[in-house]
């Protein structure tokens, strides 16, 4: 998208969000002061940030398939390692969130939609090594590198399903009695992350945690993400601008917070 399209959102955000002060719902407060801004530090993020550092310096060429956003029939081009890693991986930043509320969260199962080279989803196997990891990616050549990835971390509860993420969501699915921990990051259009979101409900409970990535990244995800604030199953939402966490806790009223991270 256009920068100054984003810059026009993020100070639209900014102007709209708030901090810890005035915040009165204590399950928020705890969330925001502890996890969403803890600055402490756990031996995963060396692990996977020396990863990243690697496939910076990697120059390997492939053919990549694309089924996101710019795609809607899945094009093939030639990328380096490094380029995807310096232009389509979450940034440490995220990625040591993503981990962290994991961790807090203590998922059985987490889903990822889009792998990519994998560092976010070793953040969140990193997290909960107990917990099955199932992450879906389209490109078998992405794919291929994020299992060799996989490897290289030792990171034994991953599950990469390869395929078109339209074929392979049902199929995990139906495979999960439920869905403790969703993360959505495999297409930034209004219609599919709609879908997803509707086929990933039927496996949500109240304790349920779903995370969705670049909210603001275009117009169809502002209008996306203001649906889904919306589904009359979301109870509680909170806006960071990069991703929104979804919470679908009965024992609150419905309510939605804008803070800055």
């Amino acid at each position: 998208m256009p920068p100054l399209a984003l810059f026009y959102r993020y100070v639209s955000f900014w102007m709209r969000s708030g901090n810890a002060h005035g915040l009165h719902s204590p399950f928020v407060f705890n969330l925001y002061c502890f996890i969403i801004h803890h600055d402490g530090y756990f031996p995963a993020y060396d692990t996977v940030e020396v990863l990243r550092d690697e496939l910076l310096e990697d120059k390997t060429v492939l053919e990549v398939t694309d089924f996101g956003a710019g795609s809607h029939t899945g094009k093939t081009k030639k990328r380096k390692v490094s380029d995807i890693v310096r232009t389509a991986a979450k940034p440490p930043r995220l990625g040591k969130l993503l981990f962290r509320l994991a961790n807090h969260f203590k998922p059985a199962t987490i889903l990822e939609l889009g792998t990519s080279l994998g560092l976010t989803t070793s953040y969140l196997a990193s997290a909960r090594k107990t917990a099955q990891v199932y992450t879906l990616e389209g490109c078998p050549a992405i794919a291929a590198q994020a299992r060799a990835n996989f490897e290289k971390l030792r990171l034994q509860n991953v599950q990469l399903v390869e395929g078109n993420i339209n074929t392979t969501l049902p199929q995990v699915l139906e495979k999960v009695e439920s869905l403790d921990f969703a993360f959505f990051d495999g297409n930034h259009r209004l219609e599919p992350t709609l879908r997803y979101f509707e086929a990933c409900l039927t496996k949500a409970h109240e304790g349920s945690v779903f995370i969705f990535d670049d909210i603001y990244w275009s117009g169809e995800m502002v209008e996306a993400w203001q649906k889904i604030k919306q589904h009359p199953q979301v109870l509680l939402t909170v806006d960071l601008f990069y991703i929104g966490l979804v919470f679908f806790r009965t024992n609150q009223p419905k309510q939605h917070f804008t803070l800055r991270f």
